[in-house]
């Protein structure tokens, strides 16, 4: 099953730090989840500036439970990065997943 979550920042003066700070734990993350065939695509989304102020992640999970329980130790909640956590089923057709993602 795949699924879309989408975070959104915080507005507050120092979101941005908050992000810049997880980030690297983010994106490490995010690495292995990709070498596993978790992880199809992430994207940072941006404001009319172009500054980060929420993220996309479209995953490849065995089901919900499993989004759930990596989100628990997603380090852009932990951080208090993401204040909104949106997550909605899809289905990506399968000449889009990658080749990780297919051997799942």
């Amino acid at each position: 099953m795949q699924f879309l979550v989408t975070g959104k920042d915080g507005t507050d003066a120092d979101a941005l730090n908050r992000r810049m700070a997880a980030r690297p734990a983010h994106l490490a993350g995010a690495d292995k989840m990709k070498a596993e065939g978790l992880l199809i695509l992430g994207a940072a989304m941006l404001n009319d500036e172009g500054k980060m102020i929420g993220s996309i992640m479209l995953l490849n999970m065995d089901s919900r439970a499993d989004v759930d329980k990596y989100l628990e130790d997603e380090p852009y909640i932990s951080g208090n990065v993401w204040q909104t956590v949106e997550v909605q089923t899809i289905s990506v057709a399968p000449h889009y997943m990658p080749e990780a993602a297919r051997q799942r």
